[in-house]
This record gives C-alpha cells, sequence and structure tokens, in this order.
C-alpha cells in the first residue's frame, strides 16, 4: 500500500513543479496525452481546448445570471472555443455577451426544459418506467426532452410513457443501447473489492476517505484495498434513484489529491469541482481501461438500469467497461464526478454517464481533498 501510494504522491509533486510555470490547462498532462489520443489532437492544440474549456466553465454562473429568466441552457462550442449560452429573449443577448459567452437563440427556458424533465422524473417515480425505455434528458440545442428507446422498441407500454412524457413539455424520441452498471466480479489487480467479489474503482479521495459508485455495495459492505489489505467499509451508498457511495477507510489508509495515470499517462491533481458544460472534454480513469476521453453530451439525464432508474447523471461519449465502475471522471484538474455505468466497450466505443460528486458531497457532508 505504501508503495502504490508514494507513487502517486511521487507522481503529483511532478506535476506540482511544473504547474509553476505551464499555463493552468497544462496542470495535468495526463489528460492532454490522453486527449491527444482519443481526439485525436496535437499536444498544442489539446492544452489550447482545456484552457478554453476551463474559462468557459468559470464563466458559466456569470452568464447564467446575466440572461436571467431567460437563461435556455449552455454547452461549449469547440469551434468557437468558448461558452455559447441559450436566450430566448433577445435582449439577454448583449449582457451574456459582457458576461464572456457567445449568445445563441433558445426555443425554450432552461426552468421549463427542467420543469419538464423533473415532471416526468416524478411520473417514472409512481410508476417506473418499461424497461425498452433507456433513459431521458434535456437538450437545450433542441429545445426539447430527448427520450431514448432500445433499437427497434415500440408497444403500448412505451406508447403510454411518452404519452405521458409528451404532457410535461416538448419531447423528443432517439434510440440508444440500455445502459449496464460497469462494476465485475474479483478479475485481480487493482483497485478495491467489495466482500471479497467485486471489483469497483476509487472515485475521489474525500476527508476521511472516498466517494465512488453506489451499485458497488451497500452500508456497511467491507472493503480491501488493491493489495488484499483491509480498507474500510461503506459508510453510505444509494443505487438505484442515484449511483453513488462513500467508504469510510481506516488500517492506514489514507487520502491524496490525485488521479492515477496507472502508467498510461501521468497521474493528475485534483484542486476542485467546477462542473463543466456540455461540448466540454473530459476524462476517465478507472481499473480496467484506465485513461479514456471523450465529451459531455448532456447534464441531468435520468437512466433507466434494469434495476431502476438513477437520476441527474450526466452523459458522455467516454468508452468504459466492467470494473471501472466508481472511477473519477476529470475536466483538466477539476473533478466531475464517479463512473455509474454505460454501454459499449473501449474496443468499439459506446457511451458511459457519470453521477456528478458535488451532489456527492453535498449528500454525505463531504470535502474534497484538494492539492
Amino acid at each position: 500500500m505504501r508503495r502504490r501510494i508514494a507513487l502517486a504522491i511521487g507522481g503529483a509533486l511532478a506535476l506540482a513543479a511544473s504547474v509553476a510555470t505551464a499555463t493552468p490547462a497544462l496542470a495535468a498532462p495526463g489528460l492532454i496525452a490522453a486527449m491527444q489520443r482519443d481526439f485525436g489532437l496535437t499536444a498544442a492544440q489539446a492544452a489550447t481546448r482545456l484552457a478554453q474549456e476551463m474559462t468557459a466553465t468559470r464563466v458559466l454562473p456569470a452568464a447564467q445570471r446575466a440572461a436571467g429568466t431567460a437563461f435556455g441552457g449552455a454547452w461549449f462550442d469547440p469551434a468557437l472555443g468558448k461558452l455559447v449560452v441559450g436566450v430566448t429573449d433577445p435582449a439577454a443577448a448583449g449582457a451574456v455577451r459582457r458576461a464572456g459567452a457567445e449568445p445563441a437563440t433558445a426555443r425554450i427556458s432552461a426552468a421549463r426544459l427542467d420543469a419538464a424533465k423533473a415532471a416526468i422524473d416524478a411520473s417514472a417515480k409512481a410508476d417506473p418506467a418499461p424497461a425498452a425505455v433507456t433513459g431521458w434528458r434535456t437538450d437545450p440545442r433542441a429545445g426539447s426532452v430527448v427520450v431514448t428507446l432500445r433499437p427497434g422498441a415500440r408497444g403500448a407500454d412505451v406508447d403510454a410513457f411518452l404519452a405521458r412524457a409528451a404532457k410535461a413539455g416538448p419531447v423528443t424520441v432517439a434510440t440508444a443501447p440500455a445502459a449496464t452498471p460497469f462494476s465485475a466480479g474479483t478479475v485481480g489487480g487493482d483497485p478495491y473489492y467489495i466482500n471479497g467479489n467485486t471489483r469497483c474503482s476509487i472515485g475521489f479521495s474525500v476527508q476521511g476517505g472516498f466517494v465512488s459508485a453506489g451499485h458497488c455495495g451497500g452500508v456497511g459492505s467491507s472493503v480491501v484495498g488493491w493489495d488484499g489489505s483491509a480498507m474500510g467499509t461503506f459508510a453510505g451508498s444509494s443505487f438505484p434513484g442515484n449511483d453513488y457511495s462513500f467508504i469510510r477507510i481506516g488500517n492506514g489508509w489514507w487520502t491524496a489529491p490525485v488521479v492515477l495515470g496507472w502508467g498510461t499517462v501521468s497521474d493528475a491533481l485534483v484542486r476542485g469541482s467546477w462542473v463543466a458544460p456540455v461540448g466540454t472534454s473530459v476524462c476517465r480513469s478507472g481499473s480496467t481501461t484506465h485513461w479514456h476521453c471523450g465529451t459531455v453530451l448532456g447534464l441531468n439525464e435520468t437512466v433507466n438500469y434494469a434495476q431502476g432508474a438513477v437520476y441527474q447523471m450526466t452523459r458522455t461519449n467516454v468508452c468504459a467497461e466492467p470494473g471501472d465502475s466508481g472511477g473519477s471522471f476529470i475536466t483538466g484538474d477539476q473533478a466531475q464526478g464517479v463512473t455509474s455505468g454505460g454501454w459499449g466497450n473501449c474496443s468499439s466505443g459506446g457511451e458511459t454517464w457519470f453521477q456528478p460528486v458535488n451532489e456527492i458531497l453535498q449528500t454525505y457532508g463531504l470535502s474534497l481533498v484538494t492539492a
């Protein structure tokens, strides 16, 4: 255990030394290397995009306030290299532009879209969605709630769900494979093991332990580390409905503000948890497939797993595989969330959802361990 953590801290110190002379976007060279691989960018292009995304993330709160009730959602546009904010009232465009974002015409306010999705969520809690419905999310660029169905899936139960959804607000129907949680049976090697027979991945260090996925284990489940030594227990866990957990550690284990690169890329330091807008690049670290990058495709999405719906998830086109569950999603040096599940794999591609880390911190009264 000491050897493994020493390597992580050693990487962190090396990163810290480079930060002093680098731009903020270069604070996590592991992300740049992974983005080069997954986006087909040069190192300079990846660094530029990270810098632009960090700016967009910090501009978002002020731009949303500037839009006021006309706020129609926001997303990062890689072609423009900046944050785009939808506005339902052209009179708000000037204030949004002064806040540092590019205004665009929106058909419907974000508040109305969120209310429509909340109504669908409430309906699904009372009358669960059929298995053929794989999820639903708001799409500010389309001005509707997008309900996804398994390819070729129809039927009276699906039609009834879509009819209920349409009463809540504008709905668009699309197809998508069903998502499944990315936990796995013990296969040997890295991160942590629950009750001796399930492997998941550590998300982020918090004061007193770490956060991960809820489907990995229930409250009271015992956890051992990568080296087989006792690590701690699940102090909090929620799945379905949510997919997050808090594992309280002891037995000599301690925390570090590091996301591991697994020898594939350099380790990344964690400095905070600003929320990345739609369109932003995001990378994931997990114990099965290590580092992979992609883009944030949607916020506040409901994913309908076979075990039940999970709400307020973030959708990405980053690949993942069994055993990656609970692992870190990070943009630049900002924690985003813990891996929940998805479809596909890292050979043919797919999509993965994560549970936002800020909700986990708020639920359990935790604080990130940061550099």
